[in-house]
């Protein structure tokens, strides 16, 4: 397991120009999206420990009713190889866990489920238990089509939650790795995150969200969080 020093980060990532405007009522659901249940790995192609976390992803990623997201971290950069996915504020997202899950500071491989539980993701049985113990999530109700979000009501946890827009490749990439720990191998990656943007906030009353179309290729994830680390509350993706 990879461990580094605890570093302190100011969570950057901006509020988009998303579109925001509050339903009159919960009833212009088109469909009802299967619950899921939301599995994170923070993983990097510079630590030893990650490929064996990257090969259950991609299992996990084949199980209905999982929504697996792979985020590149960056502090392994300075071994000796940049990974080619990793993005400071996929660091930051990692970092703002630390003390909601009773971490001293951020390692990989790790796996967040449902933004509530973490383990090593490296150790399959360990992630499975975990999976069966946190559930799916289905509150609130979630519309995710055609650029826009629908939202409906319940309750958020001390008055609001933060609405997140994830956009990923579900098709596996293989990534040759030329120095630091990995260095001669080609590591497989799937349902890498492409970008993290915090588009709203949802207060329980019925709500909906647009926002930009997705760049070809890619697939469009949301998420509806606790702020500053806190459970997730919902999740749909298209």
């Amino acid at each position: 397991m990879g461990i580094r020093p605890k570093r302190s980060h100011m969570l950057s990532m901006a509020l988009t120009a998303a579109t925001v405007m509050l339903g009159a009522g919960g009833g212009a659901y088109a469909d009802t999206l299967r619950p899921l249940t939301v599995v994170e790995l923070f993983t990097s192609q510079g630590c030893s420990s990650c490929p064996p976390a990257n090969a259950n992803l991609i299992e996990l990623s084949k199980r209905p009713g999982i929504l697996a997201l792979s985020f590149g971290v960056t502090y392994w950069d300075r071994l000796g190889w940049k990974d080619i996915f990793a993005k400071p504020e996929y660091t930051d997202r990692q970092e703002v866990y630390e003390t909601p899950l009773g971490r001293d500071g951020p390692f990989t491989p790790q796996m967040v489920v449902n933004g509530r539980a973490d383990v090593v993701g490296n150790r399959i049985s360990e992630v499975d238990q975990l999976i069966k113990t946190q559930g799916t999530l289905s509150a609130p109700r979630l519309d995710l089509k055609d650029r826009s979000l629908t939202i409906g009501e319940g309750k958020a946890p001390g008055g609001n939650a933060d609405i997140w827009l994830v956009t990923y490749n579900d098709q596996t990439v293989n990534v040759p790795v030329r120095s630091g720990e990995n260095s001669g191998h080609t590591l497989p990656h799937k349902n890498v995150v492409h970008s993290l943007t915090k588009v709203g906030s949802w207060s329980g009353k019925p709500q909906t969200v647009t926002f930009p179309a997705t760049k070809p290729g890619l697939r469009t994830a949301v998420l509806v969080q606790t702020p500053n680390g806190g459970p997730i509350l919902a999740a749909a993706t298209e």
